[in-house]
């Protein structure tokens, strides 16, 4: 192996170190893996929601394998993880009008008929839990073959909600062409600093 070879070895390698590490926002720790339904998932990219100049969560993507774009997320084969960390108290039916609204405006119109079922599913569990403080947090669960989970402080809610479409139809109210936050959108594809989500 000549020294330009040798080179090229050791920078993939340290680039693949890089990926595999932790990440830590305002005071939480997003580790670089995680096991979902028996398979580890990769850290993607994480980032901190902001309203105005407040943060409001952080919120870390996993995926089995890296995606820097959300057709690429949104065909991803396997489990996926989207978790979120609470970083201010929040009415939870607040959250769950909230996340309705985001999901209306990235659906494709044809596919809101199948999102009826999940979304009044997911309602109900944020109206159950009446607040989220700071250090709650909640994930989002794809496990191909049985559906969408919702853990919230990692206890499980009920069962999954079967419609394949309900989960990418989640991603996008952070991924989709209209999302929570821009900054946070780039940081979750691992395309910025995750650091530097914008304040809106």
């Amino acid at each position: 192996m000549n020294r330009r070879h040798l080179l090229l070895l050791c920078a993939l390698l340290c680039a693949g170190n890089a990926l595999a590490q932790p990440v830590e926002l305002a005071g939480v720790r997003h580790p670089a893996s995680v096991s979902v339904a028996g398979k580890p998932l990769l850290l993607n990219g994480a980032g901190v929601r902001y309203k105005y100049v407040v943060k409001v969560y952080t919120a870390a993507l996993y995926l089995g394998q890296r995606a820097a774009t959300p057709e690429a997320v949104m065909a991803a084969p396997g489990p996926r993880r989207l978790q979120v960390t609470m970083l201010r108290s929040i009415d939870a039916n607040e959250l769950g009008r909230l996340f309705s609204r985001g999901l209306q405006d990235n659906a494709p119109r044809e596919d809101m008929g199948r999102l009826i079922q999940g979304t009044l599913r997911m309602a109900d569990v944020f109206s159950a839990h009446k607040r989220l403080g700071p250090g709650d947090h909640f994930s989002v669960d794809w496990i191909p073959g049985q559906g969408t989970l919702i853990l919230v402080n990692g206890q499980a809610q009920g069962e999954p909600i079967k419609e394949p479409e309900f989960y990418n139809a989640l991603l996008r109210i952070w991924l989709g062409s209209k999302p929570a936050d821009w900054m946070l959108k780039d940081a979750l594809l691992g395309r910025s600093d995750p650091g530097a989500s914008a304040q809106l």
